[in-house]
């Protein structure tokens, strides 16, 4: 005799909840909260919410969260130092920036909504915090399943 739970659960395991809203926290300490982030390939759109947990203000312990290709990571910070903060610590206008948010302080909350389709599912993808020095130690992969 099945349950009458089995079909519900039967529906809810073969339906695709696409995790389309993601969230990550940062901290005084230099640190994201996940090492890694996953969206599914169904996507069309992802909203990433950062938070950052800290007391800090944006001037001496600011964080982000930018998305580009693995390989595009330690070019990208390097040129975002010149930037400045005006400009969040990126090059302006650069392709190789996937994705970001503005630098933010303690206690504050920002998003960037961006288009999946234009990354490639299995893609070699990283996120990271462009304030100057952070990036070495703030990043993490970025997943599309």
């Amino acid at each position: 005799m099945k349950s009458i739970f089995a079909l519900p659960l039967m529906l809810l395991a073969s339906s695709s909840f696409a995790a389309c809203n993601l969230e990550v926290e940062a901290n005084d300490a230099m640190r994201f909260n996940l090492p890694e982030m996953a969206v599914d390939a169904s996507c069309k759109e992802v909203t990433v919410k950062l938070k950052h947990v800290g007391k800090l203000p944006a001037a001496s312990m600011g964080h982000n969260w930018v998305l580009a290709k693995t390989a595009d990571v330690a070019p990208l910070a390097t040129a975002g130092m010149s930037a400045g903060a005006a400009n969040s610590y990126l090059p302006a206008g650069d392709a190789r920036v996937l994705a970001a948010t503005k630098v933010i302080g303690g206690g504050e909350e920002t998003e960037v909504k961006f288009d999946l389709s234009k990354l490639e599912k299995g893609g070699d993808y990283s996120f990271f915090c462009s304030f100057p020095g952070h990036w070495a130690i703030m990043k993490g992969k970025f997943v599309i399943k």
